[in-house]
């Protein structure tokens, strides 16, 4: 499959269409293959909760526009930003790293890379902070 200015405006259009403004493509062989390889297209204002995977690393690379990638502690509190642009930096998120991101540009797809087959997120990987902090 060849990924072209084609592909990512297709995402990039069904991610605007869509009420979690993220759209992604799946680029495994098959549901079998033993890894996660997948296109996100994230529209700003999606909101995506401070989570981590506890079983696997995750690589990221912003392929078009701009978005961060925000660390944070076990008490919800920010530690490190990240900024992500084309051309940049490539990521890689450690294993039970709390994170999660924000786009700052219309049209932004990055590609997203983990370990094993695709494990939905749970409760306790998901950090609730108070709007206080």
């Amino acid at each position: 499959m060849l990924v072209d200015q084609t592909v990512l405006d297709a995402l990039t259009a069904r991610a605007k269409e869509s009420p979690r403004l993220r759209m992604n493509l799946d680029l495994r062989n098959s549901p079998a293959d033993g890894s996660q390889r997948m296109l996100n297209a994230i529209e700003p204002g999606t909101v995506l909760p401070i989570h981590r995977h506890p079983t696997t690393s995750e690589t990221v690379v912003c392929l078009r526009g701009h978005f961060q990638e925000y660390f944070y502690d076990a008490d919800g509190r920010l530690t490190e930003t990240i900024d992500m642009r084309p051309g940049g930096n490539l990521l890689n998120i450690p294993v039970g790293q709390w994170h999660n991101l924000e786009s700052f540009e219309s049209g932004t797809v990055l590609l997203e890379v983990k370990d094993g087959p695709y494990v939905p997120i749970g409760p306790e990987d998901i950090l609730e902070i108070s709007p206080s902090r």
